[in-house]
């Protein structure tokens, strides 16, 4: 079995707009660089990003990829490096995608869903519609896959899975010193203050807990008498 070191050992080319791997990202990497969470599946990436993920879950096998990214000129930079790296005949497709907004279903979703920076008023937003969303681009049993801050509530993430129908594993947990932008924003620290169990104070600096979550779908189908599209 080839070693995480080499799987993880990649020329990255990025350009001023690019999203660079991140802490997060890194670890998301390094636990599908351990694992089997991808072989053998037909995976979509959401926010493929500098393609990082993208590299790993082809070496590591799986069986089909779809990557996307929000514009087409991010999904340039995606498509460079994985060609870079995997070669131009690699088995892949690249789509521009907002999100889930894309056609297909798929084995596995894996994606590291933006929180601090997200951009919406509801920073959990991507977290939250991935875990609620899913379902729709995961075939019977499938499974997500994600990294998150312990900034944005674990308990909430856990619970919400369950009650959309995830068993929930802990793929892996690390931790490390809060990243400069943090502290930039003031309501971001605020906020944070609310959630329990958010950050660690370690000889008067602030650590994040990270973890890589699994959930699978569980066995559901619908009473006969649910509300579905196209019923009277």
């Amino acid at each position: 079995m080839e070693s995480a070191d080499r799987l993880l050992s990649m020329d990255l080319r990025a350009g001023d707009d690019d999203w660079s791997p991140t802490p997060h990202g890194h670890w998301l990497a390094q636990m599908i660089a351990e694992s089997d969470l991808v072989r053998g599946r037909d995976v979509l990436e959401l926010g493929a990003g500098v393609a990082n993920h993208t590299i790993l879950i082809h070496r590591k096998g799986a069986a089909s990829i779809v990557a996307t990214e929000i514009t087409e000129e991010l999904l340039v930079t995606a498509q460079a490096n994985f060609e870079r790296n995997c070669g131009e005949d690699a088995e892949i497709e690249f789509r521009v995608a907002d999100w889930l907004s894309t056609p297909g279903r798929f084995d596995t979703v894996v994606s590291n869903p933006p929180f601090c920076q997200s951009g919406k008023q509801n920073r959990r937003y991507f977290i939250d519609s991935l875990i609620l969303d899913a379902h729709k681009r995961l075939r019977p049993l499938g499974e997500l896959i994600f990294i998150q801050s312990s900034m944005a509530d674990f308990g909430e993430t856990e619970r919400l899975m369950d009650r959309n129908g995830f068993d929930v594993e802990v793929v892996g947990t690390t931790s490390g010193p809060f990243r400069d932008y943090y502290f930039e924003d003031q309501r971001f620290m605020e906020e944070i203050e609310g959630v329990e169990g958010a950050y660690e104070l370690r000889d008067g600096f602030y650590h994040e807990h990270l973890r890589v979550y699994r959930g699978r779908l569980r066995e559901w189908a619908p009473h006969t008498n649910a509300h579905l599209p196209g019923r009277t």
